[in-house]
């Protein structure tokens, strides 16, 4: 297989389990929300946190879709930036664990953070600090960190950073580095749209989107119209349609899959565990079709489990599954 890596802001998910949803006001978190934070109050959190159980792992979305590909098989590595410190040094060890070959850059600032309490009725809070994730530049970007790879996935939310996504298309397109971008955020895709259509047409080979990314990104269209005109910007384009399925579309090939129904635990990574298994299945030459089951796949399991851990059992019996399909 060739190899993929994600570029995007490297940060470690800390999990705290709540008993009471009254820590959230005691630490100024609005239920059901994501604030991002400053280094003082990531101080603050951490201190409200001492007692509480918390557990950890690398996250961050394209780290995500690559720690998916990865487990799979999948040859993989991962362009972020992490600070000088313990977590960063944890997350550098978690990608060199799970076979990821990280290109990490280093700073001085502490390694970026994403605070998640989940509350007793099973809704997340988020607060994030993007600390050392968040110095990613455009002269950190460099034809080295394209040597020896087919495709790089870049996550959007990098994409308020203009110098630095272009000189990432432009590097790979000199490099002759494929690129898939997931829409990341509507929110994010909304309020720097025509930035991201300029990617799209002149870079982007492949676009992951939501419903709501994928309306956002062709001005509310319905996701079968919204798929067809993202298309239409000469890309392979994929519309994740939740608990209906997903679609794709490649010229006039279009095909769709529906989802199975399993119990939810979590939605963390759902949509970036389903590009890990979309482009897994895509890097072996597998149709359409089959790339969309795999990511399906990927994503029922993820979204029974609290976080992006999955037990490596379940992981062996994925990959024994996707031996067995045709075409993967």
């Amino acid at each position: 297989m060739e190899k993929i890596i994600g570029i995007g802001n490297a940060l470690v998910d800390v999990l705290v389990r709540l008993k009471e949803d009254s820590v959230l006001e005691q630490m100024q978190l609005p239920k059901g929300g994501m604030m991002l934070i400053d280094e003082a109050r990531q101080k603050e959190l951490r201190a409200c946190m001492e007692g509480l159980q918390v557990e950890q792992s690398t996250g961050g979305s394209a780290g995500n879709t690559i720690l998916a590909l990865a487990h799979l098989g999948g040859e993989a590595g991962f362009v972020g930036k992490v600070g000088r410190d313990a977590l960063g040094k944890f997350y550098a060890e978690s990608q060199k664990a799970a076979g990821i070959d990280a290109r990490l850059l280093k700073c001085d600032l502490p390694t970026g953070v994403a605070n998640t309490f989940i509350s007793p009725d099973g809704e997340r809070t988020f607060g994030t600090c993007l600390g050392a994730a968040a110095t990613l530049q455009a002269s950190d970007i460099t034809p080295a960190l394209f040597e020896g790879v087919s495709m790089a996935h870049i996550e959007g939310y990098l994409v308020q950073n203009h110098d630095l996504m272009e000189t990432i298309c432009q590097t790979a397109m000199e490099m002759s580095v494929q690129l898939s971008l997931d829409l990341a955020s509507y929110n994010v895709v909304a309020s720097d749209l025509p930035f991201f259509r300029h990617l799209v047409q002149d870079y982007i080979d492949i676009v992951f989107a939501n419903e709501e990314e994928a309306a956002a990104f062709t001005g509310q269209k319905d996701p079968l119209e919204a798929l067809r005109q993202i298309a239409a910007l000469k890309c392979l384009a994929v519309v994740k349609l939740g608990s209906k399925g997903a679609s794709a579309r490649l010229g006039h090939e279009e095909v769709m899959v529906k989802a199975n129904r399993v119990p939810v635990v979590d939605t963390t990574a759902a949509g970036d565990f389903f590009a890990g298994g979309f482009l897994y299945a895509l890097n072996r030459g597998a149709s359409l079709k089959a790339c969309l089951s795999c990511g399906a796949l990927l994503s029922e399991h993820i979204i029974g489990v609290v976080g992006t851990r999955l037990p490596e059992e379940e992981w062996n019996s994925l990959t024994q599954t996707l031996s067995k399909r045709e075409g993967i």
